[in-house]
């Protein structure tokens, strides 16, 4: 903790990260805290909540909130991520624009009118540097000043980003004890892992249709740790794919949604999985409040 001679020169506050489904933010996240926070997996809309991640430096306290892609809501759960970014933007003290390089979007500028903004312009790694020159101008002749060219995957241009956005925080004493890395239980990180595991191991509208709640979490000193946890989804087909023959596909995600458990608590653990269905649940707004947002 700095002391209050320093408070003036101190800065904290919070940085909403926004901008459209399978930009990077959550890589990002990932990147600029120096260990995995958020689940990332290559399919978009993966991010349903806001994630708060604290970074602690010198002189500096920057909370990071990780929020889901923009998009238009089709259904109750994508509502409620909208509603998710807006909270974030109304917290923030200053907003990181990113841009996929790739396929860019610029309708989202309109977000930093009058705001304390950066723009980062990610996955440089993916196309040639002449490329990139026209998105960086058209970020310019918005008023943009604050434009940074990275790649959240390899970590090029990271640390110039890092340094940029604190610059926009304000001077004021930290929020949080600096050995927090974020206000999230373990248990919502644990269903994270688990949710991550099913992003990566089922293609099509399973991993969109499932949702996790975990039931049990008990800490036994001696012994492994004690989790039961509910993948939800929303029909009996679905329940039979996630499942698989004689359980093996549901036995998988179990054993690689253990060891990203284990790896993030830093002590191992006994995971029990069961698949229930909740039909339509992401239409089903107090359903998604208890279970998503609970």
């Amino acid at each position: 903790m700095p002391s209050s001679s320093n408070h003036e020169r101190f800065r904290a506050g919070y940085i909403a990260i926004i901008g459209r489904p399978n930009a990077g933010k959550s890589t990002l996240l990932n990147r600029l805290l120096g260990h995995r926070l958020a689940i990332v997996t290559p399919k978009p809309q993966t991010t349903r909540h806001r994630i708060l991640g604290i970074l602690n430096g010198n002189g500096h306290q920057a909370l990071l909130l990780d929020t889901p892609g923009i998009l238009d809501p089709k259904y109750a759960l994508q509502q409620l991520m909208k509603k998710e970014i807006e909270k974030a933007l109304e917290d923030a003290d200053a907003i990181l624009l990113l841009l996929d390089a790739t396929e860019p979007v610029y309708e989202e500028l309109k977000l930093l009118a009058g705001r304390k903004a950066a723009i980062a312009i990610n996955k440089i790694d993916a196309l040639p540097k002449p490329s990139l020159l026209p998105i960086a101008e058209r970020c310019a002749q918005e008023g943009f000043d604050k434009i940074f060219m990275i790649s959240a995957l390899t970590g090029d241009g990271v640390e110039d980003l890092k340094k940029g956005v604190i610059a926009l925080l304000p001077e004021a004493p930290p929020f949080y004890p600096p050995d927090i890395v974020s206000e999230r239980p373990e248990r919502f990180f644990v269903a994270e892992l688990i949710r991550e595991a099913v992003f990566n191991r089922y293609g099509a509208e399973v991993p969109y249709s499932t949702t996790v709640e975990v039931e049990e979490f008990r800490e036994r000193p001696g012994r492994k740790d004690y989790i039961r946890a509910v993948i939800y989804v929303e029909r009996e087909s679905q329940k039979a794919i996630l499942i698989g023959e004689g359980g093996k596909a549901l036995k998988k995600v179990g054993e690689i949604a253990r060891e990203s458990i284990e790896q993030f608590l830093g002590r191992p653990v006994y995971l029990e999985l069961w698949v229930k269905v909740a039909r339509n649940w992401r239409e089903n707004e107090p359903f998604i409040r208890h279970t998503v947002y609970g």
